[in-house]
């Protein structure tokens, strides 16, 4: 395998610079075009999006074998995305020639750079790995005292700092990705020190009194990484616990709750410096509020006071229509009567589908694990509780592919179909997880919007409906 991907490297590698050396601007000082190649194996969509934070730089089109070619004079030194399914994050100068290799099958571990531009991509991708793999282990550790803690992310956080030393002795690399890599390093240190702080939210006592000291060293101001995963993550963490603080440590908190989100909006509001950073955390926090939140006033007042603290109008914009959806989602309303096509491929209302009391899933053949598990739980949930009939939406577009699973899985055709148009439905429904599942009762009226089958109070749930 290695050396097939080693090959690979050396032929694109070959086509890309004869296509450079043919295009090259004939000014020898002129930096000329950036340029973006590579491959994508085992690809999921047609095509690879290229962005800058929320501002998307161009959509390139795979070729026939999975290919895709990005030429551009439009870019600055810094942090970019991009995505094809899944996401991840590069970093790229005017006048690198970045190829890349991904297998979506392992998407993250598979990402491979080489090129212009490319050692320094690779040193991002090893610390990402290394900080997702410790983030993995790091419940382990929860129980010990904070100074032993701190021992076990020391030694962690010394291993990659010699990692990056011994990079930059070795490659002669731009400041600013000196700063990025860095920042890598040092948030995702902090990050984990407010994890452990968040697990041990009930026991005060383990913290020693310098503990949280690295709190003073925090800068609010790095507006160039404000889409930087390390950076983005580790500010929210740190706003969650300053609002937990805010609570007796033996309170029960609602982290759904309008008061608790409320908090964490004013936090960021009055903390974060950087408009851009600042924004993008107000919506994030919003969005995931929004989702969960179960009374409509409450979201039209936490809407309003959001869009007077954002001053990014799209953010306003598109968060008005989520607020708009999420409102019709909550119990009491009647659900939206898209449209949908059952295994004989007849198009129906999905009011004419509901006679009793009902609870809708949804599923993508693109995730066998997730299908499995939520049709093997439907059916558990079926034997329990008959009253209700357990129906099985499909988000996927290829009508053939989604009727020859359930015939091969042996799922209930009566009880399965397939949205019309998902696009539209996708909003309606606010499809941001597959795990989202809406409870109705005979009559098409929604008696819980926004809930997971898997939910621990799930049953709970059922049972109430059936004795009211």
């Amino acid at each position: 395998m290695f050396i097939w991907v080693r090959l690979f490297k050396k032929i694109l590698l070959l086509l890309l610079i004869t296509t450079i050396l043919s295009c090259k601007n004939k000014e020898d000082n002129a930096v000329g075009p950036t340029y973006i190649s590579g491959q994508i194996v085992n690809p999921t969509l047609d095509y690879i999006i290229f962005s800058r934070g929320n501002d998307i730089l161009d959509t390139v089109k795979l070729d026939a074998n999975n290919f895709f070619h990005y030429q551009t004079d439009k870019i600055k030194p810094g942090l970019y995305n991009l995505k094809h399914s899944e996401s991840q994050v590069f970093y790229i100068e005017p006048g690198d020639s970045l190829l890349l290799h991904i297998n979506t099958v392992d998407f993250d571990e598979s990402l491979a750079y080489s090129g212009k531009g490319g050692e320094e991509n690779n040193l991002l991708m090893e610390l990402y790995l290394m900080n997702e793999k410790e983030n993995q282990n790091l419940p382990n550790w929860y129980s010990l005292s904070s100074k032993d803690f701190d021992h076990k992310i020391d030694s962690l956080r010394a291993i990659k700092t010699g990692e990056y030393e011994d990079f930059i002795k070795n490659n002669e690399v731009p400041e600013e990705f000196k700063k990025i890599a860095l920042a890598n390093i040092e948030y995702d240190y902090y990050s984990k020190k407010e994890m452990y702080g968040a697990a041990n939210r009930s026991n005060p006592e383990k913290f020693a009194e310098d503990y949280f000291d690295y709190r003073k060293k925090i800068n609010f101001e790095l507006d160039e990484l404000k889409f930087y995963y390390p950076y983005y993550r580790f500010i929210n963490r740190y706003i969650e616990n300053m609002v937990c603080s805010e609570y007796g440590s033996k309170t029960i908190l609602d982290r759904n709750s309008y008061r608790y989100n409320y908090r964490k909006l004013q936090l960021i509001d009055s903390i974060i410096t950087s408009d851009t950073l600042k924004n993008s955390l107000l919506r994030y926090n919003t969005y995931g509020y929004l989702l969960n939140a179960k009374n409509a006033e409450e979201e039209q007042k936490f809407f309003e006071v959001f869009s007077k603290m954002n001053t990014d109008k799209k953010h306003v914009e598109e968060l008005s229509k989520l607020l708009d959806a999420t409102v019709k989602l909550t119990a009491g309303n009647t659900i939206p009567n898209v449209l949908v096509v059952n295994t004989d491929n007849v198009v129906k209302d999905l009011q004419s589908i509901i006679n009793s009391p009902t609870v809708l899933f949804f599923w993508s053949a693109q995730s066998k694990v997730q299908y499995r598990e939520i049709h093997n739980r439907a059916a558990e949930l079926k034997s329990k509780y008959p009253e209700y009939d357990f129906i099985g939406i499909n988000t996927d577009t290829h009508f053939k592919k989604w009727r020859e699973t359930i015939r091969k899985l042996g799922y209930n055709s009566t009880q399965e179909f397939q949205l019309e148009n998902l696009n539209d439905a996708e909003k309606k429904f606010v499809l941001n997880s597959m795990s989202k599942v809406i409870i109705l009762d005979k009559n098409s009226v929604i008696l819980e919007g926004k809930t997971n089958m898997f939910n621990p109070n799930f049953e709970e749930l059922l049972l109430g409906f059936l004795n009211q």
